[in-house]
């Protein structure tokens, strides 16, 4: 998701985003511990997307 898309969202719609995501990434932690994970790239574009949504989120609530 681009940092445009994102600043068009409300905060909470942000805030609902970054639990999807820190969802998401908690998923992606468990699989490459248990070995199911192949695609290791997944696992850094999540990291990247909370980093990404919760900066934005700071900017909106200032």
């Amino acid at each position: 998701m681009k940092a445009k898309e994102i600043r068009e969202m409300g905060a909470d719609e942000i805030r609902r985003k970054i639990d999807d995501s820190t969802q998401e990434m908690f998923n992606l932690r468990f699989q490459h511990a248990t070995g199911q994970l192949e695609n290791t790239a997944r696992l850094n574009k999540a990291k990247k997307e909370v980093a990404r949504l919760k900066t934005i989120l700071k900017e909106v609530e200032q």
